[in-house]
């Protein structure tokens, strides 16, 4: 993975295997066209049941590769404590500062997990913040102009849209493996919990059928977005 700057989309997730559950598929997808994309952690995952943060860290790193992300960071948030304060903000927006993003993908609101609720509005406005020149951390002011949310488990609402991840949801399934000690792994000896159950495994693929079935792909991945979304013509037929 190579520290560029100046990046296509920049994909956020509260804990490390957010980004590859909720859109790793597009990530995947994206990479694939020669988008530069890099995927920001807010935490190290450290209130996890199972699992260290060395483990998880070398986890995210794996799974990055495999997705083809040409960077990775973390902001290292209280995990269990991501808040939208203005501390936690001025740090967000030092690091969209940083990767200057054409698209932000990140965590949609309403999510079982508190994290992930605090990261959406916490993400949402450090971006427009990140764009007002009196806000001074010795940085160009950057705001990126366009912005996607993904929710983690499962949909409470309609999306906005789905995106069609046929051709990479085996790349997601297997940069989603590289997380042994999170998810299904009968070899990990490690607390049981819902996401390392084999129901939450077999769910990530039965979730992608449904959305994909819904515009006539294998697997697809839906987002979210706060306003309608612009097209130059109707899709091709």
């Amino acid at each position: 993975m190579t520290d560029e700057r100046e990046y296509d989309v920049v994909a956020v997730g509260a804990h490390p295997d957010d980004v590859e559950v909720g859109v790793g598929g597009i990530v995947a997808k994206l990479a694939r066209q020669g988008k530069r994309v890099a995927i920001v952690d807010l935490t190290e995952g450290e209130l996890a049941s199972r699992g260290s943060v060395d483990e998880r860290r070398a986890e995210a790193a794996a799974a990055a590769a495999i997705l083809g992300v040409a960077h990775r960071v973390n902001a290292k948030l209280p995990d269990g404590g991501i808040a939208n304060n203005d501390a936690m903000r001025r740090t967000v927006i030092g690091i969209l500062r940083t990767l200057r993003p054409a698209v932000l993908l990140c965590p949609m609101h309403t999510d079982r997990h508190p994290d992930h609720d605090a990261a959406h509005y916490l993400v949402r406005d450090a971006n427009y913040l990140a764009g007002l020149a009196k806000i001074d951390t010795g940085q160009a002011p950057h705001r990126a102009p366009r912005v996607f949310y993904y929710r983690v488990y499962g949909e409470t609402s309609a999306p906005n849209a789905v995106i069609d991840i046929s051709e990479t949801f085996e790349t997601k399934r297997e940069a989603l493996r590289a997380y042994r000690s999170q998810l299904f792994n009968p070899q990990y000896e490690g607390t049981a919990t819902y996401v390392s159950s084999e129901a939450f495994w077999n769910g990530i693929e039965a979730r992608a059928a449904y959305w994909g079935a819904r515009i006539g792909a294998a697997y697809g991945e839906p987002i979210y977005c706060d306003g309608p979304v612009g097209l130059e013509s109707l899709p091709a037929l």
